[in-house]
């Protein structure tokens, strides 16, 4: 017995065969990117084992039960849709559907992703959708819902994804949210940002999950904005050292992005207000983080993204030390940025080129700009506006004045100095103190550091080192630190993420 029919991505053309419907047994139907047109016949109801329906991209129209998004499909999802017990996914994005989201929705008791941003639904969110205990995507976003978010969300406690943005909600904040804060109380208070503050909150269900929010302040100039971009720029993108969105929460009154939390708190803290210091390997691996996320962001996401506000305190780390770029609410696209300039950006003095202060268009020079900033700060810990630079001197002078007189050791971090050129810790030693060399070594490693965030940070953008260029430099001088040591068999860290 046939179960799963996959004949997408071809050049099959005309309407979905009538004869399919006698396929009872079928679990999986794809047709996804051909030429499939016409409507979509009514039977998928009538096949009971149905769990995947694959029919996005194809030049379908009309009004269906059943759809795959980014087709022209209008009119309302039928309560018909309720018979499609065994149905997985929904996704119906990007499509002319409109009415109320039907009730019945509820009854779809093994759905694990709903889809149906970017439609017309109006009316209310059932309550129902609180019977769906599998959901882990509810996306709703760019329609024109309105009244509460209903409680019973709650329910849904395997939910991953939540984004109701772009909407006409109203009410207050979710209970999901002003319970796990402890009434977003100031002792789970872990920052505040131009736009709005990040608090630490604990998620009442069976993991206790940690989770970080941000709430923004909608009466200060921007914010809405801010959250937008934010939301814009995350969606879509997926990469292990990008902070993961987990919620996204929108209404009228209020705007909060739910993050995952990271108990190691920012670069910030680690570089300017330590406890204890980061050493030299772990100021090497964050710098390769960050690069990574950066080569994503300019160069393997379809369409570029520029962060446009690269600096250390969006800079998180997580349990094992290892570096996320978060605070994507300045960030822009390349695509839209044809006629609009870096005017009114809110970004930190220092970090930014001085080509944007000319009035010139972000673009991912901008960023590596500030990426040789910020491997200059974590490697000098000093930051870029520091009155010990000197007057007339900025970080990338301070430190290209140093090398001239090859001499690295005037320009790097205190705490670097001893642990390298000393052989003394200044903090509990970690599993990689003991691959750090010493002496002459040491210096011709900060040297090649040194060198790239001069590179990088150079005021012409056409000179600028590439920052997946940038990356490999580093991973070079990783490899020279730590390859000799490391015993028979293993090796080290694994490279950028190219």
């Amino acid at each position: 017995m046939l179960r799963i029919l996959h004949v997408g991505y071809n050049q099959i053309s005309g309407e979905v065969p009538d004869g399919i419907q006698n396929l009872v047994g079928l679990q999986r139907f794809g047709a996804s990117d051909s030429n499939f047109s016409g409507k979509i016949p009514s039977f998928w109801g009538k096949l009971p084992n149905l769990e995947w329906l694959l029919l996005g991209f194809n030049r379908f129209s009309g009004q269906i039960p059943v759809s795959i998004g980014e087709n022209k499909l209008s009119g309302e999802l039928p309560l018909e849709i309720q018979n499609l017990n065994n149905l997985q996914r929904l996704v119906a994005f990007d499509n002319g559907f409109s009415g109320t989201i039907p009730s019945t929705i509820g009854k779809l008791q093994n759905l694990e992703e709903l889809d149906l941003s970017n439609n017309s639904f109006t009316g209310n969110v059932p309550s129902s959708i609180g019977n769906l205990t599998e959901l882990l995507e509810l996306k709703l976003a760019r329609n024109n819902l309105q009244g509460e978010i209903p409680s019973r969300i709650g329910n849904c406690t395997k939910l991953i994804t939540l984004d109701l943005s772009r909407n006409n909600f109203s009410g207050l904040i979710p209970t999901q949210l002003h319970k796990a804060t402890d009434g977003f109380s100031t002792a789970n208070l872990v920052g505040v940002g131009s736009f709005g503050s990040v608090y630490k909150g604990v998620l009442d269900d069976k993991n206790g999950a940690t989770i970080a929010v941000k709430v923004f302040n909608l009466e200060r100039r921007g914010a809405s904005k801010s959250f937008k971009a934010e939301c814009e720029a995350l969606k879509n993108i997926r990469h292990r050292n990008l902070v993961r969105i987990v919620t996204v929460c929108s209404s009228v009154d209020y705007r909060a992005l739910i993050y995952e939390f990271f108990a190691n708190g920012s670069l910030e803290e680690w570089l300017h207000h330590p406890v204890q210091s980061l050493d030299f390997l772990q100021r090497l691996n964050v710098a390769i983080d960050v690069a990574s996320a950066l080569d994503y962001l300019q160069h393997q996401c379809q369409t570029p993204i520029v962060h446009c506000d690269l600096k250390p305190s969006n800079v998180l780390l997580d349990d094992d030390m290892t570096g996320h770029v978060g605070d994507f609410g300045l960030a822009r696209f390349l695509s839209s940025l044809d006629k609009r300039s870096f005017e009114g950006r809110t970004s930190s003095v220092g970090i930014i080129t001085a080509e944007y202060g000319m009035g010139n268009l972000v673009s991912i020079q901008g960023d590596v700009y500030s990426y040789g900033i910020l491997l200059l700060e974590m490697f000098t810990g000093r930051r870029p506006t520091d009155e010990s630079l000197g007057a007339g001197l900025n970080l990338h002078n301070f430190v290209q004045f140093a090398l001239l007189e090859k001499s690295a050791a005037k320009v790097v971090d205190q705490a670097l100095f001893d642990e390298l050129l000393l052989g003394v810790t200044s903090h509990a030693s970690t599993s990689s103190s003991e691959y750090i060399p010493k002496s002459e070594k040491s210096e011709e490693l900060l040297i090649s550091i040194f060198e790239v965030g001069l590179a990088c940070s150079s005021d012409i953008p056409q000179e600028r080192l590439g920052i997946r260029e940038a990356a490999l430099k580093l991973v070079s001088v990783r490899n020279k630190l730590v390859g000799s040591a490391l015993p028979e068999g293993e090796s080290a860290k694994a490279g950028p993420c190219m």
